[in-house]
């Protein structure tokens, strides 16, 4: 896998509080073609550059179409295969087409469900050390317990996709 660190810039996108989902001041970082994805298996590839970024518990999957956000962890979601278009940021935030090599790393908090998925999409997911990832849907009660829990996440000391040298770190403090 090759990435090309000195041309990958991410996009930073900052969705407000829409009183279910309360996003986070932290902007989503999209990478648009972070990695080549011309290995023989795009998953592993992805896997490992996570691993070696220090993000873990990783898997397998596609995106929830339905919207939920996750109140005590950070996510990266790496795209190895297919295409989909995913709603960031709550119902009124922002759809986004990913294709393989994207990665979007979502802030504590950040809404997110798919729109529409190609038959082959695939994503991997990846979180930073720390609590284990919770699926919260956007109620009220979630909403309000949310609240208090996202500010408390603690920030990332690795990029999943640059490390400790990436742009996270810099961008997030």
């Amino acid at each position: 896998m090759s990435l090309a660190r000195d041309q990958i810039k991410p996009l930073a996108l900052v969705f407000d509080d829409d009183g279910l989902i309360p996003n986070n001041p932290l902007p989503l970082l999209l990478y648009k073609h972070a990695f080549d994805i011309g290995e023989r298996d795009p998953e592993q590839a992805v896997e490992d550059l996570f691993a070696r970024n220090g993000w873990g518990d990783r898997w397998r999957n596609g995106i929830f179409d339905y919207q939920h956000y996750h109140a005590t962890v950070h996510e990266a979601l790496g795209v190895a295969r297919g295409r989909a278009m995913v709603l960031f940021g709550g119902e009124q935030g922002e759809a986004i087409e990913l294709t393989p090599g994207d990665i979007a790393v979502l802030p504590a908090g950040t809404g997110h469900k798919c729109l529409f998925a190609s038959h082959d999409f695939r994503v991997v997911g990846a979180y930073p050390p720390g609590p284990k990832m919770q699926v919260t849907r956007p109620t009220p009660d979630n909403y309000r317990r949310a609240l208090q829990s996202v500010p408390r996440v603690p920030l990332p000391e690795t990029d999943p996709v640059f490390g400790k040298d990436g742009p996270l770190p810099r961008l997030w403090k």
